[in-house]
């Protein structure tokens, strides 16, 4: 990616499990589609056919499958794939981009949640990745246990198999919170904390106020 800012906007949605991440991109792209913005809705680990093949290795499975600095290495192989066939050139045709995880996830789950070195993260960031980084970061913020319960349900309902991560232990999920909200505080100028305990209408109209505010956007309500 070159220095040159793509005309598209990319938003990520972090936050820990069972937060509404996913409805929240779905109210999101729905609200910025009515005002006729191009959207483009992606996820990771995932977003392109080679990462795809990365996520089923890294989302199922026994919590001890991978070693936590491999799992580093396979979430930024799998970065690679999202945004040279993704995310890039989404940006470049003018589309919202809207991403349900990006690499402040690594950060917060290999990082604080697994003790990987936080600066062996950020270097491979600046070796995958570079200098290009989200228009704003929305991170959903939520009791863990009630994150873990919603998480639960979700996976009993619909049966996927995806669940590696949810099935690790309450600490583990805790320092994952931390983590979200350490990362918040160290970049403010990118990043949003949305208060994830209510309905997902009154989440929703938060997102879209911190959208309108921080990207200096004028959107009429959705």
């Amino acid at each position: 990616m070159t220095a040159d800012r793509p005309s598209g906007k990319f938003i990520t949605f972090e936050g820990g499990e069972g937060t509404g991440k996913t409805t929240q991109i779905k109210l999101l792209a729905e609200g910025l589609r009515a005002q006729g913005h191009d959207v483009v809705t992606t996820r990771e680990p995932g977003g392109a056919p080679g990462a795809d093949s990365i996520r089923s290795l890294l989302v199922s499975g026994a919590t001890d499958k991978w070693d936590p600095l491999s799992e580093c290495l396979l979430l930024f192989a799998a970065r690679r794939e999202h945004l040279n066939k993704t995310i890039w050139p989404a940006l470049a045709q003018g589309a919202w981009v809207l991403c349900d995880r990006f690499s402040d996830s690594t950060m917060a789950y290999q990082g604080y949640g697994h003790d990987v070195p936080r600066p062996f993260i950020q270097g491979l960031y600046d070796m995958v990745v570079g200098d290009f980084a989200p228009d704003l970061t929305l991170i959903l913020d939520l009791d863990v246990k009630v994150g873990l319960d919603r998480a639960n349900t979700r996976n009993a309902e619909t049966a996927s198999g995806e669940d590696r991560f949810e099935r690790l232990d309450q600490a583990f999920h805790e320092r994952l919170r931390q983590g979200f909200l350490e990362i918040a505080q160290s970049a403010p100028e990118r990043c949003t904390i949305i208060d994830a305990d209510n309905t997902p209408d009154i989440v929703g109209a938060a997102i879209w106020m911190a959208v309108e505010k921080r990207l200096d956007t004028q959107m009429a309500s959705p």
